[in-house]
């Protein structure tokens, strides 16, 4: 039995929650498991159209089961009741992604220069990153104790690793985030519970184009890069479905995967 045989045989049949995926890095997830017979639970924060499209396209190409719910990351405890709904919908969880991000309103005083950083915005960034990581995970390890285990992964950045300007709220929420990670995939690994995260470089998303500076980051991105080009969405997605699939990453936890282009070594 090859590889790729292995992995379809253990995916099939199972269920991801992920957050955000209408869009960008969490929609190219969302595809990326679908393709490889994975139910799907996935939220979306204002677009619901664009929600009960994919949830139809991926249902009628793949012969999966897939729904769609609206959550607010600013608000993690809708988790709670969130993961309820799941419950009735779905027969089981095995993986959840924490995807969903900030940006535009939420993030004024976060996404600044140092000195004119503001706690409100601050907050938001660690409460849409970090929180809704914990609560997510910890309601989805709750479901996954039942199964003999899971895989939880959290996208991060290379913004904690290297410099960018007005990214310092965000980059920070990334390291908390990273380490929070690690504390759970301590904690959690006696139930069979694998921790990760998937850090990208800058990838050209929704998101990244709504930074004044999109522009700049992309001339740059694509001059540092060895491979002479930004991210993409689906650049993330196999990480992320590989930090998931047993058969190809089951002695891996605690770690976050870089997938930056070589552009965090220039």
């Amino acid at each position: 039995m090859t590889s790729l045989e292995n992995t379809t045989d253990y995916m099939k049949g199972k269920t991801l929650v992920i957050s955000g995926a209408t869009r960008g890095i969490g929609k190219a997830i969302l595809y990326k498991f679908a393709q490889n017979g994975v139910n799907i639970a996935f939220t979306y924060n204002k677009n619901e159209e664009e929600a009960a499209k994919i949830a139809k396209d991926v249902q009628e190409k793949y012969s999966i089961q897939a729904k769609y719910y609206p959550l607010n990351v600013l608000e993690p405890e809708q988790y709670v009741e969130l993961f309820k709904k799941i419950d009735a919908d779905f027969k089981r969880v095995d993986f959840f992604i924490s995807n969903a991000i900030i940006y535009g309103k939420s993030v004024a005083g976060g996404f600044a220069p140092f000195m004119r950083l503001k706690p409100r915005g601050l907050n938001n960034i660690y409460t849409a990153t970090v929180l809704a990581f914990v609560v997510g995970a910890q309601e989805a390890a709750k479901r996954m104790k039942e199964n003999g285990g899971g895989a939880i992964v959290s996208l991060s950045s290379t913004g904690n690793l290297v410099y960018m300007p007005n990214y310092a709220g965000h980059g920070n929420s990334k390291n908390a985030v990273e380490t929070m990670v690690k504390y759970a995939a301590t904690e959690l690994g006696t139930h069979g519970i694998r921790v990760n995260a998937v850090s990208g470089g800058p990838i050209d998303t929704d998101a990244l184009r709504a930074f004044p500076d999109y522009a700049e980051i992309k001339q740059a991105v694509e001059t540092q890069s060895p491979l002479n080009r930004m991210g993409t969405p689906e650049d993330l997605a196999g990480a992320a479905f590989f930090l998931c699939d047993h058969t190809q990453s089951a002695w891996l936890t605690g770690q976050t995967i870089v997938i930056d282009g070589g552009t965090t070594f220039k």
